[in-house]
């Protein structure tokens, strides 16, 4: 039976393992959205995954969600995510980069006061985003008309030369968690009309169109898609999920993309249902699952053929060896959500390797 530590070909790579990284917002860029020496040690550590994909990029310059997270769209950022790649390559991992646009997730006081953009004006309601000026609610985003979102395409475009151009391994389009692309694909979000609206094949249009530009630049077969249509975070629902998964997973096979990474459920228990087993029944890819599962549950639905790999996340947060400790049966580190996103290395380049004194 095929196990957690089986290789297995991902697109382009061959990689040794099937305990992926899965990309996980850290904020340790600072207010310039600069990658930096202390994420390349970060990433560094944790190149024994299968693959790692790093944390949700900007892919354009104006949309930042997160105040502190990296950019790609500057010669500077490039240089800085070179750090990280080098880095990586030389612990001998492999890394795609997550390349994304907040939508409506953005606020004016990260973005000099611009206001931010989304499928529809519907705000993100019963949360607040972190800023300069502590925790605010987020703003009613203005609508993107039709003959804008050519440059959102093109913006995804860029990013990923410039991924290329920073040595990574190949990018995932950021397709999920109530950011642009996801808000443009379910219907709780995207209430508009027109060429982008109404329509399943309509909503997924912007997102198909982001695919087909990136792989342009690096190849199909070195760009991933991760979606997460049961997530009700950032106030994100759809009309049927299901429904929903079952039909990208279909329409999916026709780019012939590295792999599909899907979130299997909702942080926030709005939303449920099996989305898993539709989208192995009608997806001929690599299908990487996410969101909660234990070494044990990931090694099970390996072996029995419902997933390829699976991605870590706040497991690999805290546990920068995370392969050996599943292999040796060792116990993990407990994550600090205290430090998710602080500056500085405590809670991000400290947790213990397995076996240090």
């Amino acid at each position: 039976m095929t196990s957690l530590f089986d290789p297995l070909k991902v697109g382009a790579l061959n990689v040794p393992n099937r305990i992926f990284m899965a990309p996980l917002t850290r904020c340790r860029a600072g207010a310039e959205h600069l990658p930096n020496a202390l994420m390349a040690e970060y990433y560094a550590q944790r190149a024994s995954a299968g693959l790692i994909v790093a944390e949700a990029t900007m892919a354009m310059a104006g949309n930042s969600a997160f105040w502190m997270e990296p950019g790609i769209h500057s010669a500077a950022q490039v240089a800085g995510w070179k750090l990280t790649t080098d880095a990586v390559h030389a612990a001998g991992g492999r890394i795609f980069l997550q390349i994304w646009h907040g939508g409506r997730a953005c606020h004016p006081l990260l973005n000099g006061g611009a206001q931010p953009v989304a499928p529809s004006p519907l705000a993100i309601t019963g949360d607040e985003v972190r800023t300069p000026e502590g925790n605010q609610p987020y703003v009613i985003p203005r609508e993107l008309r039709d003959d804008e979102l050519p440059g959102i395409v093109a913006g995804f475009r860029a990013a990923a030369a410039n991924a290329k151009a920073a040595g990574f391994d190949g990018v995932e389009v950021h397709g999920a968690n109530g950011y642009l692309l996801d808000e443009f694909l379910r219907d709780g979000s995207n209430r508009r009309g027109g060429a982008y609206g109404g329509s399943v094949e309509n909503r997924a249009r912007l997102l198909f169109e982001v695919i087909e530009a990136v792989s342009g630049v690096w190849g199909s077969d070195r760009v991933g898609l991760r979606i997460s249509p049961l997530n009700s975070y950032n106030s994100m629902i759809d009309s049927d999920p299901v429904g929903l998964s079952t039909w990208l997973a279909s329409q999916l096979n026709a780019f012939d993309l590295a792999y599909l990474h899907v979130m299997r459920g909702d942080f926030f228990q709005q939303q449920s249902g099996d989305v898993m087993t539709p989208v192995r029944a009608h997806y001929r890819g690599v299908l990487i699952g996410n969101m909660g599962y234990t070494a044990d549950e990931a090694g099970a639905a390996i072996a029995a053929g419902k997933l390829d790999a699976v991605a870590f996340g706040t497991g690999f947060l805290a546990n920068p060896d995370l392969p050996q400790r599943i292999r040796a049966g060792a116990p993990l580190n407990a994550p600090d959500p205290a430090r998710f996103y602080t500056p500085g290395p405590e809670g991000y380049t400290d947790y213990p390797v397995f076996g240090a004194a």
